[in-house]
């Protein structure tokens, strides 16, 4: 049995006798009264989401996953395909099961992927990554008097995020993965 502190993104918990895996969590520690855990998470076996939240007094039962590095090969029809690089076994994430994060994935890149029961079921990005602006407009003089301003620019991999007006298109930018925002310059 383990406590709700442990509760991370990735992580398995036994919930009503399910395996679900932690999307999304946030750990709260009001001025008054006990501290919790607040966290969505998503059955395994059938993709339900629930709004779940642990005392931190409470125990949890975290379920053991085996994580293995993975080569994201391509996306079609049946969702996104990735191989082993060491026994070369193929797997497919269905297009729901990898959600937002399917946008940053690049041909050829590694990602530490976890498998529960010998089904992937999640996956961990870089949590910094670098891609090229292909389209953004040109900073019009005057637009800095606001002080932070930002404006869309679409990146290599076909998305669009917000970045400093002084950037221009071809120049490399690293993004943080979990937010989706600009950090800096490459």
């Amino acid at each position: 049995m383990s406590s709700p502190n442990d509760i991370k993104k990735g992580v398995v918990v036994l919930h009503n006798g399910d395996p679900w895996i932690v999307t999304e969590f946030q750990h709260i520690n009001p001025g008054k009264g006990a501290a919790f855990v607040r966290c969505r998470i998503k059955n395994v076996r059938t993709g339900k989401t629930l709004e779940q939240t642990y005392k931190v007094s409470e125990t949890i039962e975290i379920v053991g996953v085996e994580f293995k590095t993975m080569q994201f090969l391509y996306k079609d029809d049946n969702g996104f395909n990735f191989m082993d690089p060491e026994s070369y076994e193929q797997y497919t994430m269905a297009v729901e099961d990898v959600g937002d994060q399917g946008k940053y994935l690049q041909d050829g890149m590694n990602v530490l992927m976890s498998f529960y029961e010998g089904n992937p079921i999640a996956f961990t990005l870089p949590k910094k990554m670098t891609f090229t602006i292909v389209e953004t407009m040109p900073a019009v003089k005057g637009d800095t008097a606001s002080g932070n301003v930002t404006k869309e620019a679409k990146v290599d991999l076909g998305f669009t995020i917000r970045i400093p007006i002084f950037i221009e298109q071809g120049e490399k930018v690293v993004v943080n993965t979990e937010t989706g925002e600009y950090v800096e310059r490459a």
